[in-house]
């Protein structure tokens, strides 16, 4: 299930990358951003019936935008020059974190993942070893084993807290830990996702990639009171996503789902699911979800974007064209060139 000896193939992003889906936290709303012509035609009304009245409030949300446009415009090499500082400066505090090994899994985990790689495996039969569908086509599971999770989290607050760089998870979570510049892919998410993930999503997702993911996003997004407090409706830039609670100590904050994001909003209803430490939700990525707002204490999850070139390069999730690619770095957006071979995993989607 590893690619070891395999010509891996090239990553890029897609152009929409640096113009859609710009999320405007005071209000709630994310935006496309072309030309400020367009902005205006497409957004001032909706803007001011939200809030935004003054001229002088407008052209805060315009320079807000321009500076998210400039950030991921170098996003790239901003990334690989904090990679490369992080590696020269940073000293871990826990490095065995950084190499996925079997005991920090759970048994019941393992036990569900052997299941998955057995000839006699059926969706029917996995469905029947997982704990709960917590809402349609959510499940949840034991993941990680309690004191991995907490070696984790001294590690991730230990390097927080160190004088290295840091980069935001996205535009929606201002607080967290990018895992890649951290040095995690290698040896943790990406055999995390070959060898153990993607037995799973095969059987549980194969409309949507489950069986063909073979790039991903991780990072760690934190809730605290003096910071993140909740997380606002929205999809992910994901075929198959996994999230984690790895802790700390809070109160509330559970996560809810709604539908598609195909479906209005008018139509859907949505399901309160409660987020427990040590375990791990998959779902798909397209699936309308958010975070309610903790309570007390502080909040870590493990969030990791899985992605399917196969999929994605037939039409972007993001802008719903046909993706027109731009060069990046590593996994970027999780897109491929049809001529570049594909890994050694073989898809018949349904």
């Amino acid at each position: 299930m590893t690619n070891e000896g395999k010509e891996k193939p090239r990553f890029y992003t897609c152009d929409c990358f640096t113009t859609d889906n710009i999320f405007l936290e005071e209000y709630k709303l994310h935006v496309r951003f072309v030309s400020e012509q367009q902005f205006r035609l497409d957004y001032h009304a909706l803007l001011k019936k939200l809030g935004c009245v003054t001229d002088e409030q407008f052209e805060g949300v315009l320079n807000k935008i321009s500076q998210e446009v400039d950030r991921r415009k170098h996003l790239g090499v901003t990334s690989a020059q904090r990679a490369a500082a992080i590696k020269d400066i940073y000293r871990p505090l826990h490095p065995h974190v950084y190499h996925l090994q079997e005991s920090y899994l759970t048994s019941e985990f393992k036990q569900i993942v052997e299941y998955c790689q057995s000839d006699s495996a059926t969706e029917e039969g996995l469905l029947g070893l997982l704990e709960e569908q917590v809402a349609p086509r959510v499940y949840r599971f034991p993941l990680f084993d309690k004191s991995f999770c907490e070696d984790l989290m001294e590690e991730l607050k230990h390097f927080e807290q160190s004088a290295a760089p840091k980069g935001r998870p996205n535009t929606m979570n201002q607080y967290g830990i990018l895992l890649n510049e951290l040095g995690f892919d290698e040896h943790f998410i990406t055999p995390l996702r070959e060898q153990y993930l993607l037995p799973l999503t095969s059987l549980l997702y194969p409309d949507c990639g489950g069986c063909c993911l073979d790039s991903h996003k991780a990072f760690v997004v934190k809730y605290d009171m003096n910071e993140d407090l909740d997380l606002s409706y929205h999809y992910d830039n994901a075929e198959v996503t996994l999230n984690v609670s790895l802790g700390k100590e809070f109160t509330e904050g559970n996560l809810y789902f709604g539908d598609m994001r195909q479906v209005p909003v008018s139509e859907t209803e949505c399901s309160e699911v409660e987020h427990r430490v040590t375990e791990g939700l998959l779902h798909r990525g397209q699936h309308m979800h958010g975070a309610l707002p903790i309570s007390s204490g502080q909040r870590w999850n493990l969030i990791i974007w899985m992605r399917a070139s196969q999929e994605r390069n037939k039409q972007c999730p993001m802008c719903n064209r046909t993706p027109t690619l731009v060069e990046a770095e590593g996994f970027a957006d999780g897109f491929t060139k049809h001529s570049d071979p594909p890994q050694n995993i073989s898809c018949a989607l349904t």
